[in-house]
């Protein structure tokens, strides 16, 4: 029976990892819901097979559209969106024999449902219902005499979105947020195995786990982002808020610091480069060297004591074994009972004591259980950091605000021009194809402009939508043969279709559109209308669609996606120059910030970059060098956002530690590397740079006679120092890829790194 719990806890913690807060289950079984109740309602009422195709529909677009995150939110745009909705179908039935003045409204529809996106998540949940109920009008083919019994439909979908979202499938944002964390803990469990599996390792296997290692980093990374957005509504206060945000900070940072330190000691010499976050790194390492078997029992050992103390996180029993293994690991932060080992080895059992304390502090954010009768001093003097920590956090004043574009150089302003006419060529060019179902090219066009910046992005987003939608109409030829005249066995199917959809939204846009097309076969056939020709034309309209999209994209107020990547790098590079010098001047003993806002900004930004790198890392991309140079910059700004985000964590300590103290010294190595940071930004922006990039001496090497004292291996001082030092080779190195020049030795020095 426990081997059965275990081995359940264990599938359970591998889903709730690949799900962070069961964010895509919960949509898929809300909107599945939605639509089942809907069907049973409309089927008990003797509704038409047709409006029942609509009710299932309009049921999926209420649900899917509202993304408000506080309830009363959703209650209200669900509210607003009925009228809106009936507005729609309304004039979907009025227009539908007339073909001109039906295509201006249409268009003028589009227009404003995307411009409505400028009014946050309500004004894009309004945009979207009004455009999809109209769509569902054309599909359906309402007419002015069926209006009322589309009127009831319509209020009965609604109506079961509201009980399948606050009754069936609820969600809160504290609910959110707590699955949310139980997510970042099964994903630190994760990754403290792949550790353990690093360790243990041959060398032949090594690549292969470094693979899982750099996967699982990144999903730790992507589940602390996603609880940061949901903090301001899950937690009580803001001081609570803040607490949890420096917790989860501390836990990834102490978890992605130990990979670090693994790999390094698992190299027969010190790889002193962010070895995880660096494409095909493994390639550029030399030769893995078995770590001396004493010392890698013992860390081995510790390893899976440190899993053992995530796995429990929030303990059911209140025993002394827990409290007792995360004594000794804390002891490790004080030299105490620190195994013997080589410098490296010793810095892991270092990093393993750091990562305890770390799941400590991330315990007493989210249980408010303690267990302060098992502390040893070193316990107790991590209690007292947290509580000093605790009562230093107080509110910061909000940020200013940027100052936005106006006019066409606004976004949604700029979108919806762009999709208004991309949407008219669609309808021109899909009256040619057909009559009757041209408003799938429409739909295709929008589509493909949702959540897009540049013309790259569409030009990606509409390759993987037809070839979603090419796979799809395979699927919707077996399945419509398989189900023949079987209502309810095409409508169960549909549902799976549906929940598939949702599902996979996040993962691949491909695999959505493949759901979709399948789904809409089905669909077709309820309606008696089905036929390969009609997939065929699918087909043909999605192309055409996105065509048209990309033609209005590239000729209507375009966004180059070079322009939209400089426009990222900017910001990531400005976002990175905050976080150093705030951390530099807090460890050189200058006031406190919130450095923890600040790392988090940093996160956030070069997650945008990321995204608007996408078209140019894409496989499709022709340009295989522009492509490795976008790979490389994004590794290196990765590298240095991780030296950034440790350094922040260290600083975050000074004013509350007795063991981390300010160095002034330190201000000196930081002028250097925000001087270069701001060099290559300015050369992003196409500016004059005012200098050249500053290298030559190590960062150690700056400092005065002190030297030997503060590189005392395993010091927080050497440890603030080797983040500098790893920062400003960064930093350097990111000025060939990006045509920043160089002086002559700089040149050498730069030809002789290692790419990774």
């Amino acid at each position: 029976m426990a081997v059965a719990r275990r081995t359940a806890k264990s599938v359970w913690d591998r889903f709730s990892a690949s799900d962070p807060g069961l964010l895509r289950l919960m949509a898929g079984l809300r909107t599945v819901g939605a639509i089942l109740l809907a069907l049973a309602v409309l089927a008990l009422v003797g509704t038409s097979v047709t409006h029942l195709v609509a009710g299932a529909m309009t049921a999926m677009v209420a649900t899917f559209a509202i993304q408000e995150k506080e309830v009363r939110g959703q209650a209200i745009t669900l509210a607003l969106g009925l009228p809106v909705a009936l507005a729609a179908i309304s004039l979907g039935a009025l227009l539908n024999s007339r073909v001109i003045a039906g295509d201006i409204f249409f268009v003028m529809l589009i227009f404003g449902a995307v411009y409505s996106r400028r009014f946050g998540d309500r004004g894009t949940a309004l945009g979207l219902i009004g455009f999809q109920v109209y769509f569902v009008s054309l599909f359906v083919s309402a007419s002015v005499p069926a209006l009322p019994e589309l009127f009831l439909t319509l209020t009965i979908a609604f109506a079961c979105s509201a009980v399948a979202r606050f009754a069936l499938v609820p969600e809160t944002p504290e609910r959110t947020l707590a699955r949310l964390r139980e997510a970042f803990r099964a994903r630190l469990a994760q990754l403290v195995a792949h550790q353990i599996e690093l360790l243990d390792a041959d060398a032949g296997d090594v690549d292969a786990v470094l693979v899982d290692l750099r996967r699982s980093t990144a999903r730790l990374h992507e589940a602390a982002l996603m609880i940061q957005g949901r903090l301001e509504e899950g937690t009580r206060d803001a001081s609570a808020a803040a607490l949890l945000q420096r917790r989860v900070a501390d836990a990834e940072i102490a978890a992605e610091r130990l990979g670090v330190l693994l790999l390094n000691a698992r190299s027969a010499e010190r790889v002193e480069t962010l070895t995880l976050h660096l494409p095909n790194a493994s390639a550029a390492m030399p030769a893995r060297a078995r770590i001396a078997q004493d010392a890698g029992s013992a860390l081995r050992r510790d390893l899976r004591a440190l899993l053992l103390l995530v796995v429990r996180l929030v303990p059911d029993d209140r025993g002394t074994a827990l409290p007792h293994v995360r004594n000794r690991l804390l002891g490790y932060r004080e030299e105490q009972g620190l195994p013997q080992g080589s410098p490296a080895v010793q810095d892991c059992f270092r990093a393993v004591g750091e990562a305890a304390r770390a799941i400590l502090g991330l315990r007493l954010a989210v249980d408010a259980s303690q267990d302060e009768e098992y502390d040893t001093p070193e316990a107790a003097r991590s209690r007292e950091e947290f509580e000093a920590e605790e009562i230093s956090i107080s509110g910061e004043a909000a940020a200013a605000a940027e100052e936005e574009p106006t006019g066409l150089r606004r976004p949604t302003t700029r979108a919806a021009v762009q999709v208004s006419v991309g949407s008219a060529l669609a309808i021109v060019g899909g009256e040619f194809l057909s009559t009757q179902r041209w408003y799938w090219a429409v739909l295709t066009c929008w589509v493909v402009f949702l959540n897009t910046a540049s013309t790259g992005e569409i030009l990606v987003k509409g390759y993987r939508r037809l070839v979603g939608t090419v796979l799809g109409v395979v699927a919707g030829v077996a399945l419509a043969g398989a189900v023949g005249n079987h209502t309810w066995i095409a409508f169960a199917l549909v549902l799976l279709c549906v929940f598939g959809m949702f599902f996979t939204a996040p993962l691949s846009y491909a695999l959505m559109s493949f759901f979709v097309t399948a789904m809409l076969g089905l669909l077709y056939t309820l309606l008696n209308t089905y036929s390969l020709d009609v997939l065929v034309l699918r087909v043909e309209e999605t192309a055409l669609g996105a065509a048209c999209g990309i033609i209005a994209a590239v000729l209507v107020l375009p966004v180059r996606t070079s322009h939209r990547t400089d426009e990222e790098l900017g910001t990531v590079l400005a976002r990175l120059r905050d976080v150093v010098s705030a951390a530099v001047a807090q460890l050189s003993g200058g006031p406190a910030v919130d450095l923890v806002d600040l790392a988090r900004d940093l996160d956030t930004a070069l997650d945008d970059l990321r995204s608007s790198t996408k078209p140019l890392t894409h496989p499709i991309a022709p340009l295989r060098a522009r492509r490795q140079n976008a790979r490389y910059v994004v590794a290196l700004l990765e590298t240095c956002a991780y030296h950034a985000r440790s350094l922040a964590a260290t600083a975050e300590l000074v004013p509350s530690s007795k063991s981390v103290a300010a160095d002034a010294r330190l201000a000196l190595a930081g002028r250097r590397i925000t001087h270069n940071i701001d060099l290559i930004a300015a050369h992003v922006r196409d500016e004059e740079p005012d200098g050249e990039i500053e290298s030559g001496a190590s960062i150690a090497s700056m400092l005065d006679s002190g030297r030997h004292e503060v590189l005392r291996t395993g010091s927080v001082a050497f440890r603030v120092l080797r983040h500098l030092q790893r920062l400003d080779e960064g930093i350097v190195g990111l000025a060939r890829p990006l045509g920043v020049p160089l002086a002559a030795r700089e040149e050498k020095a730069a030809g002789t790194r290692s790419v990774g």
